[in-house]
């Protein structure tokens, strides 16, 4: 990527905004509007609130999100600052403003792409022969605590605010010229020859007393500190232990299955093609006309041929889903997963037959009927184990429940012993070692390693007087409590332990020092007096072909004048000396790689079309006369603890 990309600050806000945008179809949006209080209104937007709740519920989900992006690699609390919370809040205000303008501008999504986007989120819930695993696909969400209704309709928002940042940003197009310069400035190429003084090279004239060492370890103490650790107990509740406290008997099993007959009766399934002649209920007469006749034309060419089906649907159909597969929309019950009028069609055509044009709110639909599958039951003893599962499942769920009452009391009431609670609900007592308030990478996904849990159990309270934590959740349905039993707060190691490595760390300093003192000398004498001598031999290098020089002294090569040459820049490469480099020649290829500038222009493309993207947030705020106020101007409470 370019530098001025890599360097341009206001992406670094793109990036959070980008994390939330598309997050309706993962968490809801009812998550973000059923949340909504009174007088902890944080912010307006389309006649809307937005509450102090939905701000540190969103945050939350973002630092999440972050958390499993890049794991243990970075420190959370490098994240969680007032500067991301407020970026929290103005992407939640920017969600708010482009639903406003997506509902305000009729965008729809059509059954067919939203059965597509579910076949991408979902490919397990969909059959070999095409079919929907609509039972499977219900207990899913009802795990979740959702209904097909309100999750499809999320799911739909999200996808219509997709139509409408793909609107704008599909717009925007690199100037040639300005990616034809920065491919220029990539291609460029600078013959260099290079001379190193090393700092080993100067251990003999490094001269250390016993104040410089005392005083490099009285600098530098956190390179010497022991982090506090912790050997801890804890217990956990999930819904693993849940279950095993549940029974399903046969007659539980036989009751459900004759109260849920119907469901294993099986229905008819179809399989179906269209072609779509896409028109709006509010089109004026002339383009309802022209609509109706095209798929009159269609309609009648495809009764002639209909082995035609196909073909013609990939050159005509508006449905471009369906059309790649030439109108094919695979095998459905008549449950409503279709628009009604085509549902009714389909289930009165006989195989093979295609049908006059049937009428939508999407248009003309030219149908052609290409499979049947007869109603097929299951017996009991097919359905045995999948009713199981379904019981327990719900059984389970109900015993958590019960459960997490009987843990969070159980751990609080008795505060200095797990041993009760474990007891009682007949769960295993847990030991860690060396456990701190940072995740490890080395206990991985164990409960405990997790920083809701870390931060609950490095509190004053915990760590002084033994007591147990709270019952934190780490996870949907995984609570978590434990105690510490031995505690080692933060130390420095004594000087007298880490002298030797001290000595080490002065040498190297010292030696570093004195290699930059002759390398900057040289330099300044160069620029006064070219002299080629103790240069090693010339080497070719550019943006795209750095040599192994490393990011810092690629760009200070790079970066240096050339306007008369010879020039010399000096770069210090930590760990290894003072580098001179003589840049001799600046040359252009001759023969450019024009598939990596056509990417490189794509690069600058997509740049100016997130500028555009966040140019339009702006005018869309104004447009939902978003007011910020007063209290978003302190950080979420309920976020400032978290890790």
């Amino acid at each position: 990527m370019f530098e001025f990309i890599r360097t341009h600050r206001r992406l670094m806000q793109l990036l959070l905004l980008l994390l939330i945008l598309p997050s309706f179809a993962f968490f809801g949006l009812q998550s973000y509007t059923g949340m909504r209080g009174g007088d902890d209104t944080v912010a307006k937007v389309a006649g809307q609130n937005i509450s102090q709740q939905e701000w540190d519920a969103v945050h939350r989900q973002q630092l999440d999100r972050m958390r499993q992006m890049f794991g243990n690699q970075v420190d959370m609390k490098l994240l969680d600052t007032p500067e991301t919370r407020r970026a929290s809040l103005d992407n939640l205000i920017a969600q708010r403003a482009m639903l406003a303008e997506a509902q305000r501008d009729n965008l729809r999504v059509t059954d067919t792409e939203l059965l597509e986007r579910l076949k991408m989120i979902l490919p397990d819930l969909f059959k070999p022969d095409g079919s929907f695993d609509k039972a499977q696909y219900q207990m899913l969400l009802g795990a979740q605590g959702r209904t097909p209704a309100l999750y499809e309709a999320d799911l739909m928002k999200d996808m219509a605010l997709q139509q409408l940042n793909s609107a704008v940003q599909d717009t925007a197009f690199a100037p040639k010229t300005v990616a034809a310069r920065m491919s220029d400035l990539n291609d460029q190429e600078r013959v260099v020859q290079q001379v190193m003084f090393k700092n080993s090279a100067y251990a003999g004239q490094v001269k250390i007393t016993d104040d410089m060492l005392k005083a490099y370890y009285d600098k530098s103490g956190a390179q010497f500190q022991v982090p506090e650790q912790a050997k801890i107990e804890y217990i956990v509740l999930d819904s693993a232990a849940a279950a095993s406290q549940v029974t399903v008997s046969d007659a539980d099993i036989k009751s459900y299955y004759e109260q849920n007959r119907q469901q294993y009766a099986g229905k008819e399934e179809r399989r179906a093609s269209h072609i779509l002649i896409a028109v709006k209920k509010d089109a004026s007469a002339a383009d309802k006309a022209a609509a109706k006749a095209k798929a009159d034309k269609l309609s009648a060419q495809l009764i002639a041929n209909p082995a035609d089906f196909a073909k013609v649907a990939k050159a005509n159909s508006d449905d471009k889903g369906s059309a790649e597969l030439g109108g094919d929309l695979g095998y459905f019950s008549h449950d409503g997963m279709m628009v009604k009028q085509f549902e009714d069609a389909v289930f009165q055509m006989k195989q093979g037959e295609v049908s006059q044009p049937v009428q939508s709110d999407f248009g003309y639909h030219i149908i052609q009927l290409t499979g049947i599958k007869p109603a097929q039951g299951k017996t009991l003893d097919q359905v045995k184990g999948e009713i199981s599962d379904a019981i327990k499942s719900q059984l389970a769920a109900k015993k958590f429940g019960e459960l997490a009452d009987t843990f969070n009391n159980t751990v609080y009431e008795q505060g200095d012993s797990l041993k009760p609670a474990a007891d009682k609900l007949h769960l295993k007592i847990e030991t860690a070692s060396n456990v701190t308030r940072s995740p490890s990478k080395t206990a991985g996904a164990a409960p405990y390693n997790n920083p809701k849990f870390l931060t609950a159990l490095f509190t004053d309270d915990v760590i002084k007087n033994k007591h147990n934590t709270e019952a934190v959740e780490v996870a949907p349905n995984v609570l978590v409590a434990g105690r510490i039993v031995e505690y080692k707060p933060q130390s420095k190691k004594p000087f007298a332990e880490v002298q030797a490595a001290v000595r080490e760390l002065v040498l190297q300093q010292q030696e570093a020092v004195l290699a930059q003192q002759a390398g900057e000398a040289k330099l300044a004498a160069l620029k006064q007096k070219d002299d080629s001598t103790g240069f090693a031999d010339q080497m070719s290098i550019s943006r795209v072909k750095s040599q192994d020089l490393g990011a810092d002294v690629l760009n200070a090569v790079m970066k240096a004048d050339a306007t008369k040459l010879p020039a010399y820049v000096g770069v210090m490469q930590p760990g290894q000396g003072y580098s001179i480099f003589r840049i001799g020649k600046v040359t252009q290829p001759a023969t450019p790689d024009n598939a990596r500038r056509l990417t490189e222009q794509q690069q600058v493309a997509d740049i100016l079309a997130q500028q555009e993207m966040l140019a339009y947030l702006d005018v869309l705020k104004e447009r939902a006369k978003v007011k910020i106020l007063k209290a978003a101007d302190h950080p979420p409470k309920a976020v400032e603890d978290q890790p």
